[in-house]
């Protein structure tokens, strides 16, 4: 029986791509409100000091670390995959007020409140 086995050339991944995987992606709820968009994630171990919440044109990236304590009777145990950082990328769109957003840190849930850009109704009147 004869094999064909042909090689196979793979691409490098992209450097976005390749600190993408460092990250865990958290649970996350949303909920649209008549005046705010209301996103509650779950980031459990960390602080609140360390949240980064950066803007990219309609997307939203949310950056927690968590807070890696070595333990003193510490082994491996295969938690590596458990103990990685969380990053959250949403894509909401132009039509929020990124510049009042709100964020609070509460026992691990993260809350932001998004308030919703005012729709200017232009109104004909005639002469």
């Amino acid at each position: 029986m004869h094999t064909i086995i042909r090689s196979i050339k793979t691409k490098q991944p992209a450097p976005a791509f390749a600190s993408a995987t460092a990250f865990r992606r958290p649970h996350y709820d949303c909920q649209e409100q008549t005046d705010a968009l209301k996103l509650v994630v779950y980031v459990p171990g960390v602080e609140p000091a360390g949240i980064e919440l950066e803007v990219r044109g309609p997307d939203l990236v949310v950056t927690a670390p968590k807070s890696h304590r070595v333990r003193a009777n510490w082994r491996a145990a295969h938690l590596e995959s458990a103990q990685r950082d969380y990053q959250l990328r949403l894509r909401l769109g132009f039509s929020l007020a990124y510049d009042a957003l709100q964020a609070a840190l509460h026992d691990g849930v993260l809350t932001i409140t998004i308030p919703k850009k005012s729709v200017v109704v232009a109104t004909c009147a005639v002469a």
